[in-house]
Parts: structure tokens; sequence; C-alpha cells
């Protein structure tokens, strides 16, 4: 009867180790499968979980160039036209995952369109979205159609950077510069580690 309950037990063991083994191995094949594709958009973001509604707050420029009232975050405030690669798109203040499925992002971090320093707009390099971007060219014009005002900015330079390189992405108030990247390459599958970047300066 001992005999019989330790084969018993020591088949049940091997059973659930057998087990164990598998689910850990089904785990890593699904983060193997999807996990790359989701860091790859999370990259583009601050990782703030925040809801997204599509209130649109009024907004007033002043004198100085600051901005009274500004948009909650995750609200659409402007529209992004690039004319050359048929570009016009909504523009989100916020930069979280939701947001950037709905439209551009603007980083929290940065100034705001008419403040006079630097804008970090984000999107994705979807067909959609700024697939096209390798089609721009210096002197190209970008339009930013704010609830408070339209400003123009003139590209001035594109560049490839690492996602690392956050100092291609530098935040001043000498002068107001529009950036706006997206992933490179653009038929990349899985993570990108590149960002194409647009600059481009106020000209009205």
């Amino acid at each position: 009867m001992n005999k019989y309950i330790k084969k018993t037990l020591k088949a049940t063991i091997i059973c659930l180790i057998v087990a164990l083994f598998s689910t850990v191995a089904v785990i890593l094949f699904i983060y193997l499968l999807i996990g790359t594709k989701l860091e790859e958009k999370i990259s583009l973001i601050n990782r703030v979980s925040i809801d997204v509604n599509n209130k649109k707050d009024e907004v007033t420029v002043i004198n100085d160039n600051k901005i009274k009232n500004y948009p909650e975050y995750g609200t659409q405030y402007a529209y992004i036209e690039i004319p050359q690669i048929d570009v016009n798109l909504p523009v989100y203040f916020g930069d979280t995952l939701e947001i950037l499925k709905n439209g551009v992002g603007h980083s929290s971090g940065s100034y705001f369109p008419g403040e006079g320093g630097s804008i970090i707009y984000m999107g994705h390099n979807s067909k959609k979205m700024f697939r096209r971007f390798s089609e721009l060219k210096n002197g190209n014009e970008i339009t930013i159609k704010a609830n408070y005002g339209e400003y123009k900015y003139k590209i001035y330079d594109m560049q490839i950077v690492k996602e690392t390189e956050v100092d291609k992405l530098p935040i001043q108030n000498e002068k107001e510069i529009l950036m706006v990247y997206t992933c490179y390459p653009f038929n990349n599958i899985g993570y990108a580690t590149q960002r194409y970047v647009v600059y481009a300066e106020l000209i009205k």
C-alpha cells in the first residue's frame, strides 16, 4: 500500500512540475509574440495613466507669451497640418498610449505653441500618421491650428536619433522650435530603438 501511495505521490509531483514549466513556456511565448510591440508603443509615452476625453477647454494667450487656462491633460486643443504628406491630425495635451491611439501627443514637459520655447509632438509611424516623414524637406511648412490661434513653422532639419539621445530634443525658451518625432525605421517590426525627428522654427 505504501509503495502505491509513494508511486502516486511521485506521479502527481511530476505532473505539477510539468504543468508549471508548460505555463511558464506559454507565458514566455505570448510575451515574445506581443510584448515587444507593446513596448514599442509605450516607448513613445511617459507611461502616465489617465482617462482621455474630448472636452476642449477655452485657452487664451496673453501679451507676454504665457497661456492662461491651459487645456486639461488628455484633451484635444489643436490640429497639426503638413500638406506635403497629407497630414491633418488632432493634437492632444499629453502623451499616453491612449492619447496616441487618437492622434498626436504633446509632451507635457514642453511648451505650447505661442509660448516661445521648445514644443515636442509625437505620433505613431502608421500610414495614417507619420509614415511619410522621410518625404519632408527643408523649407516645408507645418501649421498648428490651436483653439487660441494659428502658428506656422518652417522645417529646417530632420534627424534619425537613438531613443536614449534625449539631448536631441532639448527643452529651452530662447526660441520657438517645434520638434515632431515618430519611431524609425518606418517599416520596423518589433521594438524600435531609433526616432525620426523633424525640426521646425516658428515663422508666423
